[in-house]
């Protein structure tokens, strides 16, 4: 058999969003021990907060998985390295286009809804795959390697743009 197969691993990188939602959780916290001092009875909330600390902390430690095989994208989204879950699947037969992000061909699909699964450290080349099913315009960000650019090439070449 002659399968095209790729897979990918984009660590997210922390952004401001992250970082308030982790100081607040933090304050919180803290909030939660200063209440102990005033009201002895509200020990179960100081544990409440460092559960939930706890669980949003992983939340909040992304990463993402391309996976490209014969024409099929798939893109998982891990968390904590520990918890998998589908973020995106979608078929070369369903492209619309895939162009850099800053491609003036993509000016049209401005409007289109927009999902972001880039590491977001501004190193890698930022790819749009413009989507379209169930009626529907999707632009998909993400950072595809060599590969996987060249592998929706070979499947549709004049959707491509490099």
């Amino acid at each position: 058999m002659n399968d095209y197969y790729t897979e990918q691993l984009v660590k997210k990188q922390t952004d401001m969003k992250d970082m308030l939602i982790k100081a607040l959780l933090v304050a919180a916290t803290i909030v939660s021990f200063l209440i102990i001092l005033m009201f002895p009875i509200g020990l179960i909330l100081p544990v409440l907060m460092i559960v939930l600390d706890v669980f949003m902390f992983r939340r909040l430690n992304v990463e993402f998985e391309y996976l490209f095989v014969n024409g099929d994208l798939d893109i998982d989204k891990i968390m904590n390295k520990s918890k998998r879950k589908k973020a995106f699947s979608a078929n070369v037969a369903d492209m619309e286009m895939l162009a850099p992000a800053d491609a003036v061909e993509l000016r049209q699909y401005q409007n289109a809804k927009t999902v972001d699964f880039t590491s977001r450290t501004g190193q890698g080349k930022v790819y749009a795959l413009i989507v379209s099913g169930h009626g529907e315009i999707t632009k998909v960000l993400f950072e595809p390697n060599n590969t996987i650019i060249e592998g929706f090439y070979m499947l549709a070449p004049r959707k491509v743009i490099r």
